[in-house]
């Protein structure tokens, strides 16, 4: 009952929705406890960088970068310059020969504008406005030197934010997502096709260029998650439920899923349930410890094993409602968050199980008598084989959060949320929206 009055009073979910796990109030494999609550912002969050070992930048619908100490929760800097909500932020660490490494954060929005800001002074370096479109997403090349504002084109810009080269106008869509791979290479996720771009320098590094190598249109929809695994490998995941795994060095296709409750043996009573109530299957995010592929599907969070090349763990029903995060932690464990304000924890467990023996059917075979009794010695002499079987179980509810939890980092841990519960009442929400900060306890 706590439960459902700390979370907003959640509407009830359907039939399907019941199997939901619960924790008691002690949660006694739960190591994290929610240390400070950051109030620092008057609309949604919906990023978290880390910066270093001790702080990191939050910013949201409010066009505001927030720079906080990790450790202590003070508010270290509050970065104005943004006239409309950020669209994305990345941190570029920059090592100077003479000089200790300083920290630059660059963030995006719907301005139109992208401004590199330094974490150390608060101050803002550099600004440029110059783009046709809003940019959706940043990413650094540190090997390079470069980074990479992704919207209508690519762009490459160098730390003074001088404009190295561009593409053409790539589609009618724009580039959501994108990822460094080896060979100068990057991978950008422009609607439901992914295009592998090429980085080229002179060898004094004054000129550049960027051209298209391959267009990839093996997703049927919008590509809404694409993540780096390896060196060799990454992954995409799209709107109808694909998960692809790709060859980061020939760009192949290595392993495809997307009817995962048919992977999952799902009988026919169920599958006819899950459809009544047109259960979601879009892959929000995926996550990756090399090993294997987490995937946010619908309201589920399904483990796939890169080797075995299928789901080996699931929980179908993980949150009352979809998941929009999902991050690997150490101790193989996860943490995902949802729009229905939970933050769960989870740990993958394998245990040995020793495959069933045949037993002897018919009249005869009950006394022991005829042929199913020299089968039954002969199958009593082989030693019993045994499988891995994997399980994902819950092992800690954060509960605190009000309304829908974007994103959850790992740096002890980052959650944040879109508005706080008032404290006199459950019905009634603070104006102000809250950042909690989870620790580990040691």
């Amino acid at each position: 009952m706590l439960r459902w009055l700390i979370g907003g009073g959640r509407e009830p979910q359907g039939l399907a929705e019941k199997s939901v796990q619960t924790l008691g109030e002690e949660q006694t494999q739960n190591p994290y406890t929610e240390l400070l609550v950051l109030k620092g912002h008057h609309d949604i969050v919906r990023f978290l960088v880390p910066i270093d070992d001790y702080r990191f930048a939050s910013a949201g619908d409010d066009g505001v970068v927030c720079l906080w100490n990790a450790q202590t929760g003070e508010k270290l800097f509050e970065l104005h310059a943004h006239t409309q909500k950020i669209t994305a932020i990345a941190a570029f660490p920059v090592a100077h020969a003479c000089e200790e490494k300083c920290h630059m954060i660059l963030t995006a929005g719907a301005d139109r504008a992208v401004i590199v800001w330094d974490c150390d002074s608060g101050r803002q370096i550099h600004k440029v406005s110059c783009f046709h479109s809003t940019v959706k997403c940043l990413t650094v090349l540190q090997r390079l030197d470069v980074w990479l504002s992704g919207g209508s084109d690519l762009c490459v810009w160098n730390q003074k934010l001088d404009l190295l080269c561009k593409t053409s106008h790539l589609t009618d869509s724009d580039i959501s997502a994108m990822i460094e791979l080896p060979k100068n290479c990057v991978a950008a996720a422009v609607g439901k096709e992914l295009i592998i771009l090429r980085l080229k320098t002179s060898k004094d590094g004054t000129e550049w260029d960027v051209f298209e190598v391959k267009r990839l249109l093996d997703h049927q929809d919008n590509i809404l998650s694409l993540i780096s695994i390896s060196d060799l490998t990454f992954a995409t995941g799209s709107h109808v439920g694909e998960l692809i795994v790709w060859d980061a060095l020939d760009w192949t296709m290595q392993a495809y899923e997307c009817n995962w409750d048919a992977s999952l043996h799902v009988d026919p009573q169920q599958e006819i349930k899950l459809s009544h109530s047109q259960n979601k299957i879009s892959i929000q995010h995926l996550a990756s410890d090399e090993k294997c592929v987490f995937a946010a599907v619908g309201k589920g969070i399904y483990v796939y094993n890169l080797q075995m090349k299928r789901v080996i763990a699931f929980q179908r029903t993980a949150h009352d409602s979809t998941v929009l995060h999902i991050t690997k932690v150490p101790n193989r464990q996860l943490i995902s968050c949802s729009e229905d304000g939970s933050v769960r924890i989870w740990e993958l467990r394998e245990k040995q199980q020793l495959t069933a023996e045949p037993v002897p059917s018919g009249f005869f075979g009950i006394w022991g008598f005829g042929r199913a009794t020299k089968q039954a010695n002969n199958t009593a002499k082989k030693a019993p084989e045994s499988t891995t079987v994997y399980s994902l179980d819950l092992t800690g509810d954060l509960i605190g959060h009000s309304s829908a939890v974007q994103l959850v980092v790992c740096r002890g841990i980052f959650s944040m949320k879109e508005m706080c519960l008032s404290s006199k009442k459950v019905e009634k929400y603070c104006s102000r929206l809250q950042l909690s900060y989870i620790a580990k306890i040691p």
